[in-house]
């Protein structure tokens, strides 16, 4: 870590390394990986199909869309606001 103190990104208590009193909390979010079901695929249009979804990103940032296929997160959790997330994180 570096000499800035984090900050509990739930309750905005600031954090002190090495006291053993928060949690760093990785999140990685990944697009669906199975391979498509080609049978689907093999009615379409594949240029109208591809022109389709290039105009459904046109106007979609690259963050946007990289967002949509991977994401990577991390958390720093103070004792207290980890052990709430923890037993319902979705929630």
């Amino acid at each position: 870590m570096s000499d800035v103190r984090p900050f509990c990104h739930r309750c905005g208590l600031e954090l002190t390394p090495g006291r053993g009193d928060f949690y760093v909390v990785r999140i990685e979010a990944v697009a669906d990986p199975s391979p498509p079901d080609v049978a689907e695929f093999a009615a379409l249009d594949m240029d109208a199909e591809i022109q389709r979804l290039l105009e459904q990103m046109r106007d979609m940032t690259e963050q946007e869309l990289m967002d949509q296929v991977y994401r990577r997160l991390i958390l720093y959790l103070c004792g207290r606001c980890y052990r709430t997330w923890i037993e319902n994180p979705t929630g």
